[in-house]
């Protein structure tokens, strides 16, 4: 039965943008930022209180103790990415799959605004078009023969790529039983294999040169949770983590030049998740590629190695594997985290109906 689908409804109150995440980034911008820290003995001070006063003294721990938090933070983030490479964007050839929309357009689009060479890899035309500084390469990702192709038509147009973002990825969105085998092989094709093949492809170049290079893997928290209608997805990305990893320890040991960057974003508010609500806004809000991307760019122009996690749970989402599985089995309850993709529609706009099996076409 075919049938018209409407987007379901958004929850919209006045604290919609309220969430977890907004509150700890006031805090670190505020309470939790050294300078301001370092203010309050300054005003106490400032009131000719003495050094020894109460207030004076506790002001001054806190102070003391925010500074060096700061600092552990920026040895421990040396200790395991690294001293960072030089990045000069006008000598920078930068490689996007599935960049035709969503987060890689968005990368795409500020890079080529920027000046660097933006090479985009899709199986679609690029939403926007033609964008300055970006050409646009029709490829599946999943045929190695077209990746060998597109990548010696890229050193011919455009010189040797730098930088390799692995962002392709289709979801399905169907329960395992409901998938076809055709199906299955299209997901981890496009969600997993397809990054070996442009790792392979484009990565020996990065490890010949002197300046290296960046290499960016787009996943998902999904990889380490797990979710139902997901399991083709989540499987897919829990591989390109691990193999992101393993990735990054080889590359430390034989070309340190190098910058890894693993992204494990939690719902961004793209087509590929078209239709699936939040189950607790404050807690898992959805994420806007705009703060996905910003973070991505640093690492990139800082010539950082990075592991990006957002929101603020997909960054502490390790610590849930540690916890008892009853008590597991309650957060993810609580969490919704296993009917969230009830609602999902999807770029194709198609979903299965949870009632009675149909499939919906939507429009």
């Amino acid at each position: 039965m075919n049938a018209r689908y409407t987007t379901p409804p958004q929850r919209d109150s006045w604290f919609a943008p309220l969430s977890i995440d907004m509150f700890i980034k006031v805090l670190k911008t505020s309470f939790f930022h050294p300078f301001v820290a370092w203010i309050i003995p300054l005003c106490f001070r400032a009131q000719n209180m003495y050094w020894d006063a109460t207030p004076m003294l506790v002001s001054i721990g806190w102070a003391s103790l925010i500074s060096l938090s700061w600092i552990l933070n920026a040895i421990n983030n040396r200790l395991a990415f690294g001293m960072p490479r030089e990045v000069d964007l006008s000598e920078e050839v930068i490689v996007i799959t599935g960049g035709a929309s969503g987060l890689g357009l968005l990368v795409a689009e500020v890079y080529g605004m920027r000046g660097a060479t933006v090479a985009v890899l899709d199986v679609q035309e690029m939403e926007s078009g033609e964008a300055r500084g970006v050409t646009y390469y029709k490829c599946d990702v999943t045929d190695k023969a077209q990746v060998a192709r597109v990548a010696a038509e890229i050193e011919r147009d455009l010189g040797t790529p730098t930088v390799l973002i692995n962002n392709a990825a289709i979801v399905i969105g169907k329960r395992l039983l409901d998938m076809e085998i055709e199906e299955v092989e299209k997901s981890l094709a496009t969600n997993l294999i397809s990054h070996f093949y442009t790792l392979k492809t484009f990565l020996p170049a990065m490890a010949r040169s002197e300046s290296g290079g960046t290499v960016v893997t787009v996943s998902s928290v999904i990889g380490q949770l797990g979710a139902a209608h997901l399991t083709d997805y989540a499987a897919a990305k829990a591989g390109i983590t691990a193999m992101h990893k393993s990735l990054a320890a080889e590359l430390h040991e034989t070309h340190p030049q190098i910058r890894t960057v693993l992204v494990t974003p939690g719902q961004l508010s793209t087509p590929l998740f078209y239709g699936v609500q939040t189950p607790n806004a404050f807690l898992a809000p959805v994420v806007e590629p705009v703060d996905v991307a910003k973070e991505i760019i640093s690492a990139i122009d800082n010539g950082h190695s990075a592991a990006i996690g957002m929101p603020l749970y997909a960054r502490w989402v390790e610590w849930y594997n540690v916890l008892p599985l009853g008590i597991q089995a309650v957060v993810r309850s609580l969490a919704g985290l296993d009917v969230a993709m009830r609602t999902f529609i999807g770029r194709e706009g198609t979903r299965h109906s949870e009632k009675n099996g149909v499939l919906i076409q939507g429009f």
